[in-house]
């Protein structure tokens, strides 16, 4: 893939715009299903205030750097209006500022559980306006991608939505785990929170495999295609990093089974909890390596 300036930091928006959903998004369904005391706490509060900066500036920002990059101009020329106007004129300007004001609204739901904290998360009508939010990101995430262009577009892009769906939820919830839960190791926080956050993060790696796997197999076509093109070789790299976080997972896993309870004894003593926080961190790491990827792919031809 030729990286033009103005292409690579398109490429980094992406990454960031990604990440910053997967905290918003993860770290409030996270609060909302797991640990709603922890909308009241300023490090969960923190993370999806981050997630929501990130997400915001990184979509405003893919639509000029989207225009630059196109019309083979320089990076600083992002905010020129008429380079925005004529990505606003395509399908992808009008996609990404339906999103633009999708982010607007997500910083409402923002505003209230930052206002009402542990009433809000568990408030049927804030939850109401976060699954409303959280569909139309994760959607427009796939209306502009490989998924819209398949043989069959449908199956594809419900694939892309599930796809999306469980990283949010997966890396999300590391983050939340990782600087809000673990950092507190509150004996009762530990015990009823890790074993909620292990089930849903199994449920949400199954549907990343399985949705990665027809999304692959629509928007590839062929297995030769994974060796012979750039796009499958960066696709590689991509299920090979999660491959390996796939089994620090099982590690992580494993230690909730059978070591949960023992720090729990101990209140959450820092030596019996860090072999834990070190997985999680880990896994936290890679997963982001694995965004990283995801936005190689969305500006690769899966036909190179």
């Amino acid at each position: 893939m030729d990286l033009t300036p103005a292409k690579a930091l398109y490429i980094a928006v992406r990454a960031v715009d990604y990440f910053g959903m997967t905290l918003f998004l993860g770290g409030l369904l996270f609060l909302a299903c797991l640990w709603k005391g922890g909308a009241d706490q300023s490090g969960a509060r923190k993370i999806v205030v981050v997630g929501w900066v990130l997400g915001f500036l990184g979509t405003v920002a893919a639509v000029g750097l989207e225009g630059a990059w196109i019309a083979q101009r320089p990076p600083s020329d992002f905010l020129d209006w008429d380079l925005i106007s004529q990505v606003l004129d395509v399908h992808f300007g009008q996609i990404w500022f339906a999103r633009t004001l999708l982010w607007l609204l997500g910083g409402v739901v923002l505003a209230q559980l930052l206002q009402r904290g542990r009433s809000a998360a568990g408030s049927m009508s804030w939850r109401t306006g976060l699954a409303a939010i959280g569909f139309g990101l994760v959607r427009t995430t796939g209306m502009t991608g490989h998924a819209s262009e398949s043989a069959r577009p449908l199956l594809a892009q419900i694939a892309d939505f599930l796809h999306v769906l469980g990283i949010c939820a997966w890396l999300g919830g590391l983050a939340m785990l990782l600087f809000g839960v673990l950092s507190r190791r509150r004996a009762d926080e530990l015990a009823t929170v890790l074993p909620r956050y292990s089930r849903l993060a199994m449920g949400s790696v199954l549907l990343i495999v399985a949705a990665g796997v027809v999304l692959t197999w629509q928007t590839l076509g062929s297995v030769a295609k994974l060796f012979d093109t750039d796009y499958g070789h960066t696709l590689l790299v991509k299920i090979a990093v999660l491959l390996v976080v796939l089994l620090i997972a099982q590690g992580s896993r494993s230690w909730v089974n059978r070591r949960l309870d023992f720090a729990v004894v101990l209140r959450g003593q820092h030596g019996t909890v860090r072999p834990f926080v070190y997985s999680v961190a880990a896994e936290t790491v890679l997963v982001i390596v694995v965004l990283v990827a995801a936005s190689l792919l969305v500006t690769a031809s899966p036909g190179r």
